[in-house]
């Protein structure tokens, strides 16, 4: 197994309170590893954390190489790109110019963002639909598709998502969740972080469940599924709309 990302003993603080306590992790090339737990758990502080956004004590390594005072903009370059729980779209500018400010860091090979283009566009027909539609104008679903096609012009190694399935109604989840397994078959490697604790380990190979900033279980995301601890807390009655 080759990991790709690293985490040894990383802590974040705000002031006086600890959000995320000496948490270990990695992330293994071409896999889905997902993060779980309660809201207030540190899932978000984490992944800000992992992309330079917020100062944490402990190590942090990508690719093998120490990132840990590496900025954004260095760890965007090496590859990681955040998809935040807000999306941050450009609502005022067409969805293909969002799709074209994520190749940013490879704007001068023309060739490739063509490519990389078309490519998002054959992921999610959607968008090149309303490719010259305001970003502002589109649905919470599509909304979420042009942030991960977005993620995805910037050719990541890794790619971290936070709560894709928040606010989106139960069909929608299911065809992100759709296009986050299809997008592990093309080897795209993920950190997921996800409150459907259900969806996030059904698509992820490893898990870990983060409560008050302490990583309390981790595992195959199957050995996971079937630990009566994590089910009675995360996962609840499967219903047949489910």
């Amino acid at each position: 197994m080759t990991v790709l990302i690293e985490a040894k003993n990383v802590s974040v603080s705000y002031g006086k309170l600890a959000a995320v306590k000496d948490v270990s992790f990695a992330v293994a090339d071409a896999s889905i590893a997902t993060v779980i737990g309660p809201n207030g758990a540190g899932k978000t502080t984490l992944l800000k954390a992992l992309m330079g956004q917020l100062p944490c004590a402990g190590e942090i390594r990508f690719g093998g190489d120490p990132i840990d005072v590496a900025d954004v903009e260095e760890r965007v370059e090496r590859g990681m790109i955040l998809v935040p729980e807000t999306r941050e779209l450009f609502t005022a500018m067409p969805v293909a110019d969002n799709l074209q400010l994520g190749a940013y860091v490879h704007r001068r090979d023309r060739a490739r963002v063509a490519h990389d283009l078309e490519r998002v566009y054959a992921l999610f027909p959607r968008l090149a639909e309303r490719r010259a539609q305001l970003a502002g104008t589109l649905s919470g679903g599509e909304r979420q598709m042009l942030a991960l096609g977005r993620a995805l012009m910037g050719r990541p190694r890794l790619l971290m998502l936070d709560e894709p399935s928040l606010g989106l109604a139960p069909l929608v989840v299911r065809e992100i969740f759709r296009t986050i397994a299809q997008l592990k078959a093309l080897g795209v490697t993920m950190l997921l972080v996800e409150q459907n604790a259900r969806a996030a380990l059904e698509t992820a190979d490893y898990g870990y469940v983060l409560e008050s900033g302490d990583l309390v279980h981790q595992g195959t995301a199957a050995d996971l599924m079937r630990d009566p601890r994590v089910a009675a807390s995360y996962l609840g009655k499967q219903t047949t709309e489910d």
